[in-house]
């Protein structure tokens, strides 16, 4: 079979998954703040937990382009379930591929894709967040072990996982480290009454003088930040771009079902020329949104030195559309749009999230410009 016939099938076997497994129960994982087990065990049986780890791994070997197509299908029907495939595979596994040694792959990408250990990455503190380079949580050299100090906060997944990868300082510099749930010093405590994300089991990450192995070492002494947070980064980036995709295109069918079906004055509310135009910018919006998305996407396969750049914009471009979107398809459901028995109200709170996550949209801004002064600045000609 044709490798992009492969690839469509998969994403096709993600809708219909979605459509059957996560979307009607999204809403309850909502209001409860939990992924069930069954459904990440599910997940992992059908490979989706791994899509774009190659199959030596356990992967089905996506694509960028596709691992984004299939990302969408997932995050349209539940945020916080893309959230898992954001942070376990993108996050963790993707840069676990990239920096770590042979035997750490060997040793936790297979467990990653069969679902029997959950991933989440530490790098977010109390005082920490768009300044990654400047983490608090501490490490020490003490023998053949680390020992690390610290306390991570907002950390996806982190009242879940089996295990961590730790962004900690030292005397060597900004280290990477593999720290296992098991270990002992290491807590977490789920975080409440978050606007959005709630199924996602955010939570505090404590460190008391918890001892790493040094074989746990990620990508080696030193490198933390210039390999491994940056990486992480960019892999997370473009999957939340993926998830602004997501969003806003869950909105915009919501809004249209809705104005289809809703009367008003003796008409249906989408022959209405305001409502019109509310659904004309979200249809453009959320096509302009997938096309940068997969621009990133086909840069990325074809390992272009412009993708990281890319990929910021799209993750730019897709948080604000879904934002937007979203607050249309609450304004056009009205006051029924404020509240949780229709979905645009979940998706509103959501969307807020992508544009913080992964870097700010005012970072993103700042990079953007930079990125833009340097590539469209022409020096002028004197006569």
């Amino acid at each position: 079979m044709d490798q992009d016939l492969k690839q469509e099938k998969i994403v096709e076997e993600a809708r219909l998954f979605a459509d059957k497994a996560i979307r009607p129960y999204a809403a309850e994982h909502d209001e409860k703040g939990r992924l069930p087990k069954n459904l990440i065990k599910k997940m992992a049986e059908k490979g989706f937990l791994s899509t774009s780890f190659p199959k030596e791994y356990g992967g089905l070997e996506l694509d960028p382009v596709y691992y984004g197509l299939f990302t969408e299908e997932i995050g349209k029907a539940c945020c916080s379930t893309r959230a898992l495939v954001t942070v376990n595979t993108s996050l963790v596994g993707e840069t676990m591929l990239r920096w770590a040694r042979k035997d750490q792959k060997e040793k936790w990408l297979r467990d990653i894709a069969s679902g029997r250990k959950i991933g989440a990455f530490a790098l977010s503190e109390p005082e920490v967040g768009s300044n990654a380079q400047g983490v608090m949580t501490s490490y020490k050299e003490s023998g053949s072990h680390y020992i690390l100090n610290g306390r991570k906060k907002w950390i996806t997944f982190g009242d879940l996982a089996d295990f961590f990868i730790v962004i900690a300082t030292g005397e060597r510099g900004i280290t990477a480290f593999i720290v296992e749930r098991e270990f002992e010093g290491l807590k977490s405590h789920p975080i409440k009454g978050m606007l959005a994300g709630r199924a996602s089991h955010i939570a505090v990450v404590e460190l008391d003088d918890v001892a790493v192995p040094k074989d746990n070492v990620l990508g080696g002494v030193g490198n933390g930040f210039t390999y491994i947070v940056n990486t992480a980064l960019d892999h997370g980036r473009y999957s939340i771009a993926w998830g602004g995709v997501a969003v806003a295109q869950e909105a915009l069918e919501s809004m249209v079902a809705y104005s289809r079906q809703r009367s008003q004055f003796g008409k249906k509310i989408h022959e209405f020329q305001l409502v019109q135009g509310m659904i004309g910018d979200a249809v453009t919006k959320v096509h302009a949104a997938r096309a940068l998305c997969i621009r990133a996407g086909e840069m990325r396969r074809e390992k272009a030195p412009q993708a990281i750049m890319e990929t910021a914009i799209a993750k730019y471009f897709t948080s604000m559309v879904a934002m937007e979107v979203a607050a249309n398809a609450v304004q056009i459901h009205g006051g029924n749009g404020c509240c949780s028995d229709y979905p645009v109200e979940r998706l509103f709170r959501e969307a807020k999230i992508l544009e913080i996550v992964e870097g700010t949209s005012q970072i993103q801004q700042e990079l953007i410009a930079r990125f833009g002064l340097r590539k469209y600045y022409k020096k002028s000609k004197k006569s």
